[in-house]
């Protein structure tokens, strides 16, 4: 929670859905003229139970209390550190230490490792008893501890290392340092992006290429076809953690890197397989990436002159309270991730907007390059086991980063009409 703030970014599984799939009819110039778009999607809808969508519609909008709640967690943690003496004393404990940045260093340690434990039982809920309530989690308890330790150790190393550059930002460029802070941060993000692939991930999944065959061979086809450069495809084991199905392409010039889940390959068919990664194909060839990375930072500025702004205004009227002397002042840390939070909750609606509309691209290149429509509407509705998928205008406006799967499973149908003419004529 912590790391997401300051960086910036199943139910059951319808193995019937898969089995099931509907078929068209033998595709003429008349069937064409009579194929309803809405008609055709709402058989696809019907292969929710009421039980499952029900199910679906809970955990996601479930989703929205917990983000609040996160929000909330930092504001109490804040609240501990600085009221109630948290912080004076972390700093009679770091004031031993001559260097001013060393002291910073002990100071933003304890205070990560603090706030994770003081966060502890609301991830333990969110993230392990709530994802086996609804069916989504394969992990033992000890399994979600030893990942979350992994996790933790990533936020102390990298974690603390750009917090500390940021507070020597800010002392060394005063009223300046939400602009330099945001070009340490964007750089920090595109350094994350390019050693992801190739460093962290494994930390959690055992990366492996995957096998020989005819799928493997379709993805490279695909790849070269789209001007993709990889040459090998690999396979991660997503089981022991979770039911989902997912694929990616990730990392940055020499470490791009073509990933898809186990679940991916044992519970869909190779036509959903090919579709799920032309959409992730897609996200590249489109440069996605790249786009997000400007969108982000645009997001990040944004949000370092929002934090500037507003901990200006609350340090004059509480410091004495608090014991901020300046923003620079290493006590201002849990101020400072308790207002960025905050903007991150209000820009909440931006953010889930930009992610959506490069979602929406990936899918329309997937059916341009899959040219699977039926596969790609299949794999919409096995992804509604934890995405509502029908929700009004606003709320996915506001909630979802990416379309859901009413949009998805129509946008299929009606490429499928116009595209399918073309053969019937």
């Amino acid at each position: 929670m912590i790391c997401t703030c300051l960086v910036v970014l199943t139910g059951f599984f319808f193995i019937a859905a898969a089995q099931n799939e509907p078929v068209d009819p033998v595709l003429s110039k008349e069937n064409i003229e009579h194929f309803d778009i809405d008609v055709a999607s709402q058989r696809y809808f019907d292969m929710l139970t009421p039980e499952q969508k029900a199910r679906s519609d809970a955990y996601f909008e479930g989703g929205y209390w917990i983000m609040l709640g996160g929000f909330l967690m930092q504001l109490a943690i804040a609240w501990i550190f600085l009221s109630l003496g948290l912080s004076a004393w972390i700093n009679r404990i770091a004031s031993k230490a001559k260097r001013i940045n060393i002291r910073n260093l002990i100071y933003i340690l304890f205070y990560l490792f603090f706030a994770f434990l003081m966060a502890f039982p609301f991830s333990v809920y969110t993230g392990f008893f709530r994802e086996h309530r609804y069916g989504l989690s394969n992990m033992t308890f000890p399994l979600w501890l030893s990942e979350e330790m992994i996790s933790l150790s990533l936020i102390l190393v990298f974690g603390s290392l750009l917090i500390m550059v940021l507070y020597i930002v800010m002392r060394k460029t005063i009223g300046q340092w939400w602009i330099w802070g945001s070009v340490v941060s964007i750089v920090f993000m595109i350094f994350l992006f390019f050693i992801s692939p190739v460093f962290i991930s494994p930390l959690f999944n055992d990366y492996k290429p995957l096998e020989e065959g005819a799928i493997k061979e379709d993805i490279l086809s695909m790849a070269r076809a789209n001007g993709v450069p990889v040459d090998n495809v690999y396979q991660f084991d997503a089981s022991k953690q979770s039911t989902r199905i997912s694929a990616n392409v990730s990392g940055i010039g020499r470490t791009i890197r073509i990933s898809l889940n186990d679940n991916l390959l044992n519970r869909c068919t190779p036509a959903e397989v090919i579709s799920v990664m032309a959409h992730e194909l897609g996200h590249y060839v489109l440069n996605h990436i790249y786009k997000l990375v400007i969108y982000f930072s645009l997001v990040l500025i944004i949000g370092f002159a929002f934090v500037n702004f507003f901990m200006k205004k609350l340090i004059t009227r509480f410091s004495a309270k608090w014991g901020i002397n300046n923003i620079s002042d290493i006590n201002s840390l849990p101020l400072f991730v308790v207002v960025f939070s905050f903007y991150i909750l209000i820009a909440t609606p931006v953010i889930n907007n930009i992610s959506r509309i490069t979602e929406i691209e990936a899918d329309l290149f997937e059916l341009n390059a899959a040219r699977e429509p039926d596969a790609s509407a299949s794999i919409a509705m096995k992804l509604s086991e934890y995405r509502k998928i029908n929700p009004g205008r606003l709320e996915e406006i506001i909630f979802y980063d990416h379309p859901s799967g009413k949009i998805r499973v129509m946008m299929a149908m009606t490429w499928k009409v116009e595209n399918l003419k073309k053969k019937a004529y």
